[in-house]
Formats: structure tokens, C-alpha cells, sequence
């Protein structure tokens, strides 16, 4: 029977200080990160900006209407900058934290896990920034006239680029959770095809909730969540857990 190393309980006490120490750790990394983002918070804007600003008018770009609010986007884009920076220290710290209570085949199970999460995530950001950004932009700027000029704010889009890409990160991780699930034993691949009518009305509404309130970044979302959930009935289909039964065959084989 495998045991894990938390045998000897640690006191509640020195979990809330191993936990204090973790933490401390953390936010010293997202400080320095954020530091060091800050001396290239304007070059990093300028790329986030860049689906925009290529399909805008020549000679155009984004306005802020407050005078601070130059200063404060900067200190946003540098704070995100700064936590994807110390991601690497937080994930190890998270490790660190967690690790003693877990069993060794779940230690063994926990890189792969975060590789292949953070995998999904970036893969559905940069989905957004390459694909769905410049289609977006371009339909949002079409609605520009003689009459009307689009003069978006560095806040405002700061605030919708960011939710977007965070929304697709998010969404790309479907196959991930699917996975667990399956090993729980809590979905299998013939539930997740019978649901699929109604998984199909859940994805448009939470691309509804999660984009802005227009039909073609809706369907630019819908349409990978429709195809990341066919990918999950196939990984639930393969690394779902098998049968009572077979399992049981399966040890008194082995």
C-alpha cells in the first residue's frame, strides 16, 4: 500500500506557515517581475495593440481620455507582464507546497499535468491574438464611416484585449479538465456524446458571457470549444477509467 510523507502530521500551525512562506516567495517574484515588465511596459502594449493598429486607418492609433490613464495602463500591462514572468517560481512554489501530501505516483503525474496546462492555456491566447483578434478588430472597424471615427481608448482595450485572451487560455484547457474527469470516473466518452446537443447550447451561451456582445467573436469562440469538446469525448474515450471489472482482470494479470 503506497504511503505519501505526511505520516507525521505536520500541526495545522506549520502548515499556515509553510503556506505564509510559499505566498511571501510569490509575490516577491510577481514584484520583481513586475519591475522589470515596467521598463518595457510601452513595448509590450505596442504588441498587444498591433491586431489593432493594423487594421485601423494608416496614421491612427488609440487615445486616453484621463491624463493618468497613459500611467496606469502601463502599470496594468507591467503587473500582468510580471505574473506571467514569476509564473515558473509560483507554479514550483505550488509544488512545494502540495507536494509532501501527495502520493509518489502523484508527484510523478504533476509535470505533465502542469506542462500540458499551461500548454492549452497559451495555445487558446495566442488562438486569440493571431486568429480571432484580427478578424474581431477588422469587423468592430468596419463599422467606421466619414461620420464616424473609431478612436478606442488604451484602457478600454487594454480591458477587452485582456479578457479575451484570458477567455480563450481558459476555454483551450477543456481537454485538460475532461482528462481528470475521466480518470475520476465522473464522465466516459458515451455520457459526453449523449449530452452533446445541450454541451452544444452551453458553448454558445458562455461564449455569449465570455466575449464581447457581437455574433463573430461569439463564433470564433464557439466553434474551437466545439472542436476541443470533440477532442475530449476522444480522451475520455481513451484514458477514462475502465470498467470495475476490467480493472480487476487487469491486476490479477499483473
Amino acid at each position: 500500500m503506497a504511503t505519501n510523507d505526511t505520516d507525521n502530521k505536520m500541526p495545522f500551525t506549520e502548515h499556515l506557515e509553510e503556506l505564509r512562506k510559499r505566498l511571501i516567495i510569490c509575490f516577491v517574484a510577481v514584484g520583481i517581475g513586475f519591475v522589470i515588465c515596467y521598463f518595457f511596459a510601452e513595448q509590450l502594449f505596442r504588441v498587444l495593440m498591433q491586431p489593432l493598429l493594423q487594421v485601423m486607418p494608416p496614421g491612427e492609433g488609440l487615445i486616453f481620455t484621463a491624463l493618468p490613464e497613459a500611467f496606469f495602463t502601463y502599470l496594468k500591462v507591467a503587473l500582468l507582464g510580471g505574473i506571467g514572468l514569476a509564473s515558473p517560481v509560483i507554479i514550483y512554489q505550488l509544488w512545494r507546497f502540495i507536494a509532501p501530501g501527495l502520493y509518489q505516483r502523484e508527484r510523478r503525474a504533476m509535470f505533465p499535468i502542469v506542462l500540458f496546462s499551461t500548454f492549452f492555456f497559451v495555445g487558446g491566447a495566442l488562438f486569440g491574438y493571431f486568429v480571432v483578434f484580427p478578424f474581431g478588430f477588422k469587423f468592430f472597424i468596419g463599422f467606421a464611416s466619414d461620420s464616424i471615427r473609431a478612436m478606442p481608448s488604451i484602457r478600454e482595450y487594454l480591458k477587452f484585449a485582456a479578457k479575451l485572451l484570458f477567455a480563450f487560455g481558459f476555454i483551450f484547457e477543456l481537454p485538460l479538465f475532461t482528462f481528470f474527469l475521466a480518470r475520476l470516473g465522473l464522465v466516459n466518452a458515451e455520457m459526453l456524446r449523449r449530452k452533446q446537443k445541450y454541451s452544444i447550447l452551453i458553448i454558445f451561451m458562455l461564449a455569449a458571457v465570455l466575449t464581447p456582445p457581437d455574433i463573430v467573436t461569439q463564433i470564433m469562440m464557439a466553434g474551437p470549444l466545439l472542436l476541443l469538446y470533440e477532442l475530449s469525448i476522444w480522451i475520455a474515450k481513451v484514458f477514462g477509467r475502465k470498467p470495475l471489472g476490467f480493472e480487476d482482470e487487469e491486476e490479477a494479470s499483473a
